[in-house]
């Protein structure tokens, strides 16, 4: 039983590590466009306090959800959240993203100094922290309890998955983003993909909310049961693979092409 229990930490750590693997590339991305028009020494120093930042707003996000995390309400908030930032990166992608990128072209940014640069970069971090903890949240509150004592609202366990998720999302932005950075430019559907996935964790974090013993819209133990358990899965590996698939065809015919 121990080890059956270690293999499904184990194999949601993985998950969650490559999920925080491409939402910090890609926020390490919007980091480092904002901070591109200040001078390389400043735009190291606003890189070192983004950075920072992101850590600190993480485990803060971390702890104070923790304790938050069991009411119903909080649920509901945070799975229409990582719904409203899945559907809306979408609906960017691939409804209003020409548009944007005519207007970001022919319009000239104006420049920031280097604190106020710091301040966006800062406030950039929150909403990092917030998306990452949240799926991270909604990813490991169906793996079974431990015997560890409960951290905030949740299993010791649960909140020790969901702290490495964190952490490393913030090693990744620090060491690997570049590695991701080339991923998505290579296989942009990727990007789409940890989209996507992060609105399907918004729904499995929706069904724990209406199995909320104060909701009782749906029976309390189906989250937990093999049958959700299974689906939830099979649907985050399909949309996963099928991404991988579907941009190494797209760079296929690139090549093709290139080669005509």
């Amino acid at each position: 039983m121990e080890l059956q229990l270690l293999l499904e930490y184990g194999w949601v750590l993985l998950v969650l590590i490559g999920l925080e693997g491409i939402l910090a590339a890609d926020n390490a991305l919007v980091l480092a466009i904002m901070v591109k028009h200040l001078p390389e020494e400043q735009r190291k120093k606003a890189l070192f306090y983004g950075l920072a930042g992101a850590l600190v707003f993480r485990l803060g996000s971390l702890f104070i959800i923790s304790f938050l995390v069991t009411i119903w309400q909080v649920q509901a908030i945070g799975a229409a959240y990582l719904l409203f930032i899945a559907i809306n990166h979408l609906w960017r992608r691939f409804i209003v993203h020409r548009a944007e990128t005519a207007v970001a072209v022919d319009k000239p940014e104006k420049a920031s100094g280097f604190w106020m640069t710091v301040l966006k970069v800062e406030i950039a971090d929150i909403a990092f922290a917030v998306d990452s903890i949240l799926a991270a949240f909604a990813l490991a509150l169906t793996l079974p309890e431990t015997n560890l004592p409960t951290i905030g609202g949740i299993d010791g366990g649960q909140f020790i998955i969901i702290f490495l998720g964190g952490f490393i999302g913030v090693v990744i932005m620090r060491f690997a983003a570049t590695m991701f950075v080339k991923l998505l430019k290579e296989r942009p559907s990727l990007e789409t993909a940890a989209f996507v996935i992060v609105g399907w964790v918004g729904f499995k974090l929706l069904v724990f909310t209406l199995a909320h013993p104060k909701v009782g819209v749906l029976p309390y133990h189906f989250p937990h049961s093999p049958l959700f358990k299974t689906m939830f899965w099979v649907v985050l590996i399909g949309i996963a693979v099928g991404a991988w698939i579907i941009s190494g065809k797209k760079k296929n015919v690139q090549e093709v092409d290139s080669i005509k």
